[in-house]
């Protein structure tokens, strides 16, 4: 396949190629086979409005990576995608398996819903909602074998599923042939890196295709763990993808596509390097907060550690005796058109899928001991802790017989695609149907300020003393328990106009039902160390002590539903698209629209009295040109500039609790903000000699928060003070005010029957940007190259040599965000340079 696929590039050299090998911004889904990309623009059918049109045609700006380049660049997981991606920026606080995407300044913080839906094979991914922000995205491995993968930038809340309002990335699966091919390919790397693909195509009837793939991924990690104490590493990588793809033509005129695949990733999670912590906190006898006092001092204790040392900033140090981060996905698909005459298209998409997650982990890698100041010491001559006894701050464990997140999802689309008989009128009406409902109880507990081996099996001692009024050592087991329901529905209809050749007008509107459900019985313990009776149970009460604060679970024999608490959030809003778009060429494209975008509120029970946000929604205008250039010199340019506002914004808030609560602090989301988000991004690229390409993309983005009002707490609220993330005229989070990417590609004929010969090199720069409410990681720039030679003396193998990141730049990606409530500062590290030899065979081609 490579190998046809560089003949195309050298036989054609056309602009379109440009964009879709170098996988930079493009604008329009390339949809047509690998074999057919080489030709011209004005061959090419994308179906980026969900009929299909010709590129030039198409007003969306959007970055587009072929089969090949997700070979190239090594992506593996959806984090991975936005190093490549200008507009796409990632959150990784909980591990690249659990990452949440940011386009033009919209994020995901928490249990809210993403600003960025991820899709694949027209599906959105199954919800994960769990205890810790993480992806509804697509499992580990879902990019072996794709036919292309498309990152839209804007609202897309007319067309797409769920309403977003910062884009979609669409995964595109490779479809069953009528060819009966396959392949294995086996990479090693460094960090003892082991990966098999394989895929498997055949016809097996004239009107009866299947396509099997599959991916098995493992690598060492690279945060080296200095503890002594559990693993040796984290960041690691292992898991296992497989798909198996179906395509039935039961008629001329009826086609059914199903598709079942599978994700199972089971690593040691993530861990972050500690880099600053508050040496001088408040006294409890000053007022101070006290175990904010013991880990902020615990945490300069551990830098102190690492510097003795001579740490890097790839060095960490966790106390966690059993790490894991085990997430299972799995997903059935089934698209069934129906080509009812010339003019109506009948399409329908059904799925139902389920994921899992059992996570046990420090919150804040971190591995404490008691430190040795006057006031440690002197609470230690009141039966507290002694000094240099151990004591975590936040360990997630998993209970047995439970999962911290499990949840299924089932959709229903149905589509009308027509045309009117003079061409004219293109449009698409649809209704769309979402439930998800819990597997069981999402459960798990987590030790707080104890000294534990496993929370979820209640396997602790004591640690740090719980108040200044109480000095005895204890331990507080919170468990959460909940169950949500969510409903997502709704109609749509698109439709594009032709005035004349060179004018045309698109509508768009939606309306979006949207309701959570949510169910809770989340409780904690509360063990002290009792100077005659040991360690013993102190209460057990409900988390939120706002509607139950008389509970008393261990009197009541532990019934849980003593604490139930129900909280439905409803809401329904319109979307809209008005878009203009005039081609006074047919090598031209310029377009201005306006489009509403909405995203729905949430529900999270961590937070007892502020435990809901309402929907959000942003106005957002676009202006763009797309110009394609033939003869000598064939190249692309593609331009465009964006306005958005936006409000009722959902912003991350860090609780402070208040002294003996009960509780550790939160993270509520609030109705904080209006924000005002610009920019303008530029794709362009050039063939300057057959087979040299050169594309390069650039984003520029100015965000600023114009208002940000914490919502008042009440009085016999737990938490005592909100502290939104953010500040008024500052930036948003995750949103770089530069992002570029560079690619050159060339290829060469080495001769018949020798093979052919390709480099690669790809420049990315990311500016600097907030992660936390005053937190900011510096900018930086990567560099990957690849070379190798494809159909090697015609024998069907193809070589590759890769390196990523090769100047090894160390980059900080995020931070845990523990400074306010605990004087902690860390951070988490991207991969460092990672370089391995990938040696293809491909059967039957």
């Amino acid at each position: 396949m490579i190998a046809r696929k560089l003949r195309g590039q050298l036989t054609h050299g056309v602009a379109l190629r440009a964009m879709a090998c170098a996988g930079l911004a493009l604008s329009g889904l390339a949809t047509t086979p690998v074999r057919a990309q080489g030709m011209s623009p004005d061959e090419i059918i994308v179906t980026a409005r969900r009929t299909e049109e010709r590129l030039q045609d198409v007003p969306i700006s959007i970055t587009v990576f072929s089969g090949d380049q997700i070979e190239k660049r090594n992506i593996a997981v959806a984090s991975d995608l936005a190093a490549f991606t200008p507009s796409l920026s990632v959150n990784t606080r909980y591990g690249p398996e659990k990452s949440t995407f940011s386009i033009r300044g919209f994020n995901q913080d928490a249990s809210t819903a993403p600003t960025v839906g991820v899709y694949f094979a027209d599906v959105v991914g199954v919800r994960a909602q769990g205890g810790t922000a993480g992806g509804n995205t697509v499992g580990a491995g879902a990019f072996t074998d794709l036919q292309n993968v498309q990152v839209l930038k804007g609202p897309q809340g007319t067309l797409q599923g769920r309403n977003t309002t910062g884009g979609a990335v669409l995964l595109v699966p490779s479809k069953p042939t009528d060819l009966l091919e396959a392949s294995i390919e086996g990479t090693y790397g460094n960090y003892d890196q082991r990966r098999v693909q394989a895929m498997f195509n055949a016809p097996l009837a004239d009107t009866f295709k299947i396509r099997v793939a599959i991916d098995r991924n493992e690598r060492d990690g690279y945060m080296k763990n200095h503890s002594g104490i559990g693993p040796r590493d984290f960041n690691d990588v292992n898991y296992f993808y497989g798909r198996l793809s179906i395509v039935a033509d039961l008629t001329p005129d009826l086609e059914n596509y199903t598709i079942f695949h599978y994700s199972r990733s089971d690593t040691n999670g993530y861990a972050s390097h500690y880099e600053f912590c508050d040496r001088n906190p408040t006294s409890p006898f000053a007022g101070g907060n006290l175990t904010r006092y013991y880990t902020s001092l615990a945490a300069c204790d551990q830098i102190d550690r690492q510097a003795a040392r001579g740490d890097g900033p790839l060095d960490v140090e966790v106390g966690n005796p059993n790490p894991r981060m085990f997430l299972r996905t799995w997903q059935a698909i089934n698209t069934t058109t129906w080509q009812a005459s010339d003019t109506i298209t009948i399409k329908n998409i059904a799925s139902y899928g389920e994921y899992r997650e059992q996570s046990q982990f420090q919150l804040y890698s971190d591995n404490f001991f008691v430190p040795d100041t006057d006031v440690t010491r002197f609470y230690a001559g009141l039966f507290g802790p002694q000094v240099g006894g151990r004591f975590d701050y936040i360990q997630l464990g998993t209970m047995p017989n439970y999962n911290a997140a499990a949840e299924s999802t089932v959709t229903e689309e149905l589509q009308l695609q027509g045309r009117s008989a003079d061409g004219k009128l293109n449009y698409v009406i649809g209704g769309y149907l979402e439930f998800s409902r819990p597997i069981g109880w999402n459960q798990q507990r987590t030790g707080i300020y104890g000294n534990c081996t496993d929370p979820g099996t209640m396997d602790c001692a004591a640690g740090l003393p719980l108040s200044a009024a109480s000095p005895i050592p204890g331990t507080i087991i919170s468990e959460s328990r909940t169950r949500m329901k969510f409903d997502n529905h709704g109609v749509f209809a698109q439709g594009t106009y032709n005035f004349t050749d060179k004018l045309a007008l698109t509508l768009g509107g939606r309306w979006t039902f949207d309701k959570i459900d949510g169910l809770s019985e989340s409780n904690r313990w509360v063990y002290v160390q009792h100077p005659t009776f040991g360690y013993i149970v102190a209460s057990r009460v409900c988390n939120d002590n706002l509607n139950h604060p008389t509970v008393n679970l261990v009197a009541n024999g532990g019934d849980t539903s003593a604490c139930r608490t129900r909280i439905v959030n409803k809401s329904n809003k319109p979307t809209w698209l008005i878009d203009f778009d005039f081609k006074p060429t047919p090598d031209t494209l310029i377009y201005a629209k306006y489009a509403r975008g909405y995203r729905q509120g949430t529900v999270n029970f961590t937070n007892p009295g502020i435990e809901t946000a309402l929907p959000e929604k942003v106005d957002a205008y676009e202006v763009g040109a797309k110009l394609t250039f033939r003869g000598a010199l064939p190249g692309y340019f593609n331009i465009a500039g964006f306005w958005n506002d936006f409000s009722d914004q959902q912003v991350f808030g860090a609780l402070i609790a208040k002294e003996g609560s009960g509780l550790v602090g939160g993270a509520a989301i609030i109705n904080a903000g209006k924000s005002v988000i610009r920019g303008v991004e530029v794709d362009a690229g050039i063939t300057p000699v057959q087979g040299l390409r050169f594309s390069a993309g650039y984003t520029y983005l100015d965000t600023e928060l114009k208002e940000l009002v914490p919502p008042p707490l009440s009085a016999d609220s737990p938490f005592e003070e909100i502290i939104p993330r953010g500040a008024i005229g500052g930036p948003l989070t995750y949103s770089p005010k530069h992002k570029m990417s560079l690619s050159g590609d060339y290829a060469v004929s080495l001769g018949e029957n020798v093979g052919e010969l390709s480099f690669g090199a790809i420049f990315t720069y990311t500016a600097k940007q907030l992660v936390d409410g005053s937190i900011e990681v510096p900018g930086y720039s990567l560099l990957n190259l690849n070379a190798g030679i494809a159909d090697i003396g015609g024998t069907g193998f193809d070589v590759m040599l890769f390196a990523q990141n090769v100047t090894n730049k160390k980059y900080r990606t995020t931070t845990g965000g523990g400074y306010d409530s605990a004087g902690i500062g860390d951070f988490m590290y991207g991969p460092p340079r990672m370089y391995g030899l990938r040696l293809k065979y491909n059967f039957g081609r």
